[in-house]
């Protein structure tokens, strides 16, 4: 082989870790967009009609799912309206909870160079799904009209 060290064909060791600013450049970037998203509709009221669609299901059934007036909500949220955000959607401000919980997870895994593992196992999920469809059913019902956006 000409030109080649033997040695060049050697383990050099373990991969170096990337740099703090690598390592923090996805998490910072989804916060980005998040953010992004929520000045969006804290400037662009929902509440105005003509700004947002419809949900689809809604609109051709009267049904409310899980996201109906998850703009509302978020809208309410980013005001401080935190009553009138979980008026709009009480699931809607679960998810914006569990997305801060879980970014602060991620940032400090990846400061201190950690990999990042949510792995939710099969009865996670589905106590998960079993939730949303328990909220869907009950907003839709005339006692959950507590629930509507």
């Amino acid at each position: 082989m000409r030109g080649v060290n033997a040695d060049s064909h050697s383990a050099a060791g373990p991969p170096a870790m990337p740099s703090l600013r690598g390592r923090l450049a996805v998490p910072v970037s989804v916060l980005g967009a998040v953010v992004g998203a929520f000045a969006y509709v804290g400037a662009v009221d929902p509440n105005q009609p003509g700004h947002y669609p419809v949900c689809p299901l809604y609109r051709l059934t009267g049904l409310y799912c899980p996201g109906c007036g998850g703009l509302r909500s978020a809208h309410a949220f980013i005001h401080g309206d935190f009553l009138a955000a979980l008026r709009d959607n009480a699931m809607g401000v679960l998810a914006y909870a569990g997305f801060a919980v879980v970014w602060t997870v991620w940032v400090m895994r990846a400061v201190r160079g950690r990999p990042v593992r949510i792995e939710l196992r099969p009865a996670q999920m589905w106590s998960l799904g079993v939730l949303l469809l328990v909220f869907t059913v009950v907003r839709n019902l005339p006692l959950g009209g507590w629930l509507h956006p």
